[in-house]
């Protein structure tokens, strides 16, 4: 693992207020029963960002399905899309399809997909509150605000995040596992092609959301247990599977120079 600093992670619990959560966990609950509940997570090992040691657990894979599709059931598959005259033909062979990709998959196919093909969509409470059309411009701020859904079902989340040591947010989602489902094991992009770690802050504000770092070379994973965390996401990781909904709020952008030197000091005095 690549790590920050020297560390596998960093608890960010001592930097940040801990007392508004009680209260944002009602609400995010309550708001997640009264929107539409996005997938995402389903394509990991066709995107080649698994450990091949986990990579069986990504069950059935949308772009391994997509791909093998016959012209019947491709033809399904397009009629399913919320413009299905922008998808071509030949698309099929290519790797253009789900989340921060060239073409979003509409409910209707994430649904169809898992209840014909048995694709495993890892986070089925997926709620994006500040939408990102790529992964390579999540901290870009440009055109990007809070939805009118975030803002009518989630106001106190948006005014937490809003809050948050960050010169400028650019991506921000609420991350939901149902009851015995789990989060594959994979890495949000190659260590090789990473000039600095990506910033950003993951909050859990009820606790119970355990995610976990993976060290593919001693095969054991490494659980984070904090309600605030960051980490390096270029390392491969994954979320326990329980037997009840768990959820976290991950938000992306750039750090402010304040917040980088605490957590610089909180580094220093835990290795002094």
């Amino acid at each position: 693992m690549l790590g920050l600093f020297g560390k596998p992670f960093i608890d960010l619990s001592p930097l940040l207020p801990s007392e508004p959560l009680p209260e944002l966990h009602e609400e995010i609950c309550l708001g997640l029963s009264q929107v539409p509940l996005d997938y995402t997570g389903g394509s990991h090992r066709s995107m080649g960002i698994m450990p091949a040691a986990r990579r069986a657990e990504a069950v059935a894979d949308y772009g391994e399905v997509i791909r093998a599709m016959t012209p019947a059931e491709f033809a399904t598959f397009r009629s399913l899309a919320e413009r299905p005259e922008a998808i071509a033909p030949q698309a099929q062979l290519e790797d253009s399809f789900g989340e921060e990709r060239a073409i979003p998959l509409s409910r209707r196919q994430m649904m169809w997909l898992q209840i014909r093909f048995g694709v495993y969509f890892p986070w089925k409470g997926y709620v994006e509150l500040i939408p990102n059309r790529s992964w390579e411009g999540k901290a870009d701020p440009n055109g990007k605000r809070f939805t009118r859904l975030a803002l009518s079902f989630f106001p106190k989340t948006v005014q937490f995040v809003k809050s948050l040591p960050f010169e400028h947010i650019g991506r921000c989602n609420i991350m939901g596992v149902f009851g015995n489902d789990y989060g594959t094991v994979h890495r949000d992009g190659d260590p090789a092609e990473q000039a600095a770690p990506d910033e950003f802050i993951t909050f859990c504000p009820n606790g119970d959301k355990r995610l976990f770092l993976y060290d593919e070379a001693r095969a054991l994973e490494l659980p984070i247990d904090s309600r605030f965390y960051w980490f390096n996401d270029f390392d491969y990781h994954g979320v326990e599977r329980a037997p009840h909904f768990r959820y976290s709020v991950r938000v992306d952008g750039v750090f402010t120079a304040e917040f980088r030197e605490r957590i610089m000091k909180q580094v220093e005095q835990a290795t002094s």
